[in-house]
């Protein structure tokens, strides 16, 4: 089966791509960046390399757009927007003819837990991957007749070169708030879209899935068991 991951250059990308070679898949990997198969800019460049694919990993975005709600620019806003939500879909939206063709397919696309939990200082970001969710949960009840199943993953923190190049306060700081006391691992969120990539996974559709070490659970206890 072949596959297509963007964002693949590094990171959470990079693990997922080379996971998916290692379950047998021929594996299409676009960045922006140098370095892939196919080196596109998803707001507008053109897709029609992408070719037929039986599973659609969209993981390409951009992290670093910073500013409170109440100064946020325009300009700003709406890159977040065209790279992290609109890129996504013009990745999907290129292999989904195919896939209804031929009744099978695969759809993952990587959220953020910000999504559902918000993130002070990245209103355009938390947006973008909110608005992900029901992109996905539209694409799975579109398609689900048709053996196509789309699903979103939701990554926590996770120890991407990115992420390890943080002030060491910060991360000791996150670490801190983890329950599971660690950072993820860009394996792990490789191994959860392994599963959703595979032909075992057609009966999980429309599901926004976090991995995040626990992040999201109350861990307030009012009798002091641990």
């Amino acid at each position: 089966m072949r596959a297509l991951v963007t964002g693949a250059a590094r990171g959470i990308g990079a693990a997922i791509a080379a996971r998916l070679r290692a379950d047998g898949f021929e594996v299409v990997t676009l960045d922006v960046a140098p370095g892939c198969d196919l080196q596109v800019d998803l707001r507008d460049g053109d897709l029609s390399g992408v070719g037929d694919v039986d599973v659609c990993v969209s993981n390409a975005a951009i992290t670093d757009t910073i500013a409170p709600a109440h100064r946020m620019e325009d300009d700003a806003w709406r890159r977040d927007i065209d790279v992290n939500l609109t890129g996504a879909f013009r990745a999907v939206r290129a292999c989904l003819p195919g896939m209804r063709e031929r009744r099978y397919g695969r759809v993952v696309v990587i959220s953020s837990g910000a999504a559902t939990g918000g993130l002070p200082g990245q209103a355009a970001y938390a947006a973008s991957k909110a608005g992900l969710i029901g992109m996905v949960k539209t694409i799975a009840a579109e398609n689900a007749s048709r053996g196509i199943a789309a699903n979103a993953v939701l990554p926590g923190m996770i120890a991407t070169e990115a992420v390890r190049a943080m002030p060491r306060a910060i991360l000791d700081r996150v670490t801190q708030a983890q329950p599971s006391g660690r950072l993820g691992d860009p394996d792990e969120v490789a191994a959860m879209v392994a599963y959703l990539a595979s032909r075992d996974s057609g009966y999980v559709t429309g599901q926004a899935i976090a991995i995040d070490g626990g992040f999201g659970l109350n861990t307030l206890s009012l009798t002091g068991a641990g």
